[in-house]
């Protein structure tokens, strides 16, 4: 910026210099970093996303919903044949489900989609702790009180009533589970788990492999307690295939059971087994987190150490080639720690994440095979399965409930106009606008140019603005920390004045947008003023446009018979070389 610029910039200004303390605030950031203690024990991990922030509108079916709905989501859940069902549950424990409703998986009550959110009013209140869906697709949700709700398809008594009607309604699952509280859902294909938190496994259902673990191949038509190896054991975790459970006790110790032509229960051979198998292969490890996909399974050591095993054909086990192994084997061996694993079973798809935050895919990616695992620019493991998993389901119930850390943007955000941290202020209209000195500096040249010779650390300045109105220039200083203009039109014309007289050609940008958006008959000709005066060229040509569009009404408003001479000239002469008067 030129002194004389600099000068006409500054003479618009009244500086004020008030004394005043600077109150400073000490912030100790947290690095993430977890400390352990080894002993005996192993602490076991389940994959719930609790805390985190997850971006729910990742999935394509929950772009239906309005930033206003997005942002009272606490869990969601996309699920069925083509990921065309979701569920998801709000900040006040309701529960609302949409999309196709295939086998009245919704729960609604009847069999109609929709692409309008309804309302669950039987789980009003309930707090979810665990939801899993099958491929019929049949539903399981158990609350943090240990309840247990099945609906959806029932065909092969996965909803453990007893019956293999369908179920049009959530229903409160208490055969053999009495004075029992279930923490821990899974569903395959058409069979159902749950975990109690005694550490006790029931499952039912289809059981034509034996995945239900009653030594049996008859289906299961209500919950039973799977015992046989795991008698006397605590189970802390549980994931199912297609047609295969596995579980993780307490000690690490990794059962598998059902179905195993690929190998997917790692016991060694391809023989089914129809009650739990340890898997000696893991001898010596502890397992704190499995996930399984449609034919394959994934293990994660307390070590940070991943194991596959299983089916291979699209490269889901990472391995570097597509056979399949019947014992686990480790892999990804020479990259970090992974500190967590993502499959599921009506995928083809797997996902790592490393301790530093890396998250690879592999596997079934989009109709292509990935044999490797593959580092992708992703954020999460859950980012994998929405935009590369066939059909992009949600491997898990997701938590997009808001924790305290905030990102760079979100803390600007939050800190505009406020008291508690803002160094300067600005008078505007006799309203005050709280702001940052250094945030002003970084983020405009103008303000930039000002400070470098007026920066005062131990002061508080009150800087007075009368060429602009206060929701002008508080737009304006709240887009410097948000990228974002929120004014109606007529207001975004002298935003739009001042992004010109401040060189500030991303907020000038954005303000022509603003206009275009907002535009109406009896406003064109006041916009298409506005942007000759503001030598805004585009939004010229759009008004003007739009005002040749709309002649006969725009020449009958106000604005065009108050307009002045000169512009109301030069609109006829123009107008009249495009053929705007001709019959």
């Amino acid at each position: 910026m030129t002194a004389d610029a600099y000068n006409a910039y500054t003479l618009r200004f009244k500086t004020i210099i008030r004394n005043g303390d600077m109150m400073t605030k000490q912030v100790e950031a947290n690095n993430g970093t977890v400390r352990t203690a080894h002993g005996m024990d192993c602490f076991v991990w389940r994959p719930r996303s609790v805390g985190a922030m997850v971006d729910v509108s990742k999935w394509p079916l929950f772009t239906l919903l309005s930033p206003q709905e997005l942002a009272t989501i606490r869990q969601a859940c996309i699920f069925g044949t083509s990921a065309n069902e979701a569920i998801y549950i709000t900040h006040d424990d309701e529960v609302f489900v949409f999309g196709l409703n295939c086998s009245n998986c919704l729960g609604t009550g009847d069999s109609l989609s929709t692409i309008v959110p309804k309302k669950l009013s039987c789980l009003q209140g309930k707090k979810v702790s665990s939801l899993s869906y099958g491929s019929g697709p049949h539903i399981l949700l158990a609350t943090d009180h240990g309840e247990l709700f099945a609906w959806g398809h029932n065909g092969y008594s996965q909803l453990g009533n007893g019956t293999t009607n369908q179920v049009l309604s959530p229903v409160l699952v208490t055969t053999n589970l009495q004075n029992k509280k279930v923490k821990e859902v899974a569903c395959g294909s058409h069979h159902s788990m749950a975990l109690t938190q005694d550490g006790e496994v029931f499952a039912w259902g289809y059981n034509n492999c034996g995945q239900v673990g009653s030594g049996s191949t008859a289906n299961q038509p209500s919950p039973r307690r799977v015992s046989s190896c795991l008698q006397g054991k605590t189970v802390v975790g549980i994931a199912c295939g297609q047609t295969s459970s596995m579980a993780v006790v307490d000690n690490g110790e990794v059962y598998g059971w059902g179905y195993n032509g690929n190998g997917q229960l790692g016991v060694g051979n391809n023989g089914n087994q129809l009650t739990p198998c340890r898997l000696a292969a893991l001898q010596g490890l502890c397992i704190q987190q499995i996930v399984a996909g449609y034919a394959h399974c994934l293990a994660l050591t307390d070590e940070g150490l991943l194991y596959a095993w299983g089916a291979n054909t699209y490269g889901q086990l990472g391995t570097g080639n597509r056979c399949n192994q019947l014992s686990p084997v480790q892999i990804m061996a020479e990259k970090e720690r992974v500190v967590e694993v993502a499959a599921c079973h009506s995928t083809h798809t797997s996902a790592a994440k490393t301790q530093s935050g890396q998250v690879y895919m592999w596997g079934q990616c989009r109709g292509q095979s990935i044999i490797m695992p593959h580092l992708t620019h992703f954020a999460t493991t859950d980012d994998v399965f929405a935009c590369f998993a066939t059909p992009s389901v949600m491997w898990r119930l997701l938590s997009a409930e808001h924790d305290d850390f905030l990102t760079v943007a979100q803390a600007l955000k939050k800190e505009f106009d406020s008291p508690e941290t803002a160094d300067l202020k600005f008078s505007v209209d006799g309203k005050y606008i709280h702001v940052h000195k250094a945030v002003l500096k970084i983020r405009c040249e103008h303000f930039r140019s000002m400070f470098q010779s007026h920066w005062t650390e131990d002061l508080q300045e009150v800087i007075e603005i009368d060429q602009f109105s206060y929701p002008v220039y508080r737009s304006f200083l709240q887009f410097l920390y948000t990228d974002t203009v929120d004014l109606p039109p007529e207001d975004a014309i002298g935003l739009l004045d001042l992004a010109t007289s401040y060189c500030e050609n991303r907020l000038k940008r954005l303000c022509q947008q603003t206009i275009k958006r907002g535009i109406t008959v009896e406003n064109a000709f006041t916009l298409l003023s506005a942007a000759v005066r503001y030598d805004a060229e585009d939004l010229e040509e759009f008004c003007f446009r739009f005002c040749i569009n709309h002649l006969t009404q725009v020449t009958q408003t106000r604005a065009f018979y108050q307009v002045d001479g000169e512009m109301l000239k030069e609109f006829i002469n123009r107008a009249s070389r495009c053929g705007a008067f001709k019959n």
